[in-house]
């Protein structure tokens, strides 16, 4: 049984992810802060999820799953990097450098050293896959994106230099960049809670569902091990980048 591990996995596509995984016949170890989510979702999906306590923003949290997994004996195949969050939607001027700071350390800091923890194994057996959620935001940049949008580009940029540092190895690395997505506590996150703002910014829009991510976790997974599938750029329909803004009479 191939043994796949997810972060973030309490709600929105880690969970979804999970789920998917886990019908197709993958142990699960799903890493996230709430512990009582991932009880549930234990509850549901059975014997072959593991939850495991993981704020991969928390070096010593992240050390401890780490080292539970090791006692495990438990040899990743798939490393799914969906932990991640949005702080805040102000211009750069005008934000809250906490925010900066937590979204750092999470998207970025969080997922490389996860990386670089699960990495090793994967060379030692020749053989592996790693998936990191990015965001289209990592490429199009737009007013208030500033850190967040940096710390995407930074997941598209790591997930190619790995590649580099990977030649010569059967360890593969894919980078999924999804858009506008509802049906996620991403926005009710990003936006502190303000749900008629989170209703507004999702009113008559066909989004990206966290089922259709998992499905592309799934295909990525399912291809034959001499491909590799470095970017897989997803939008809704409804959403499309625009032209470049101009400002008049500056």
């Amino acid at each position: 049984m191939k043994t796949a591990f997810v972060t973030g996995a309490s709600a929105g596509f880690g969970k979804a992810i999970c789920r998917q995984l886990i019908a197709e016949g993958y142990r699960v170890i799903g890493g996230a802060r709430r512990m009582d989510k991932l009880m549930q979702l234990g509850q549901e999906l059975g014997e072959h999820f593991i939850p495991l306590a993981l704020d991969v923003s928390d070096k010593a949290s992240l050390d401890k799953a780490i080292g539970q997994i090791n006692q495990a004996s438990l040899s990743i195949d798939v490393l799914v990097n969906n932990a991640g969050l949005a702080l805040g939607i102000e211009r750069a001027q005008q934000c809250d450098p906490q925010n900066w700071e937590r979204m750092i350390a999470t998207n970025i800091t969080g997922l490389a050293l996860i990386t670089q923890r699960i990495l090793p194994r994967m060379v030692e057996a020749n053989s592996g896959l790693i998936i990191n959620i990015g965001s289209i935001a990592g490429t199009y940049p737009y007013p208030g994106g500033n850190v967040y949008g940096a710390s995407k580009a930074f997941v598209k940029q790591f997930s190619l230099n790995l590649r580099a540092d990977l030649a010569g190895t059967r360890v593969r690395v894919s980078n999924i960049e999804p858009g506008l997505c509802s049906g996620t506590d991403f926005s009710v996150v990003r936006l502190n809670g303000n749900m008629e703002a989170v209703e507004a910014l999702y009113k008559d829009v066909e989004a990206i569902r966290p089922e259709d991510i998992a499905n592309t976790v799934s295909w990525i997974a399912r291809q034959p091990e001499h491909l590799n599938i470095n970017s897989i750029e997803i939008m809704p329909v409804a959403q499309s980048s625009a032209a470049l803004n101009v400002v008049r009479n500056l």
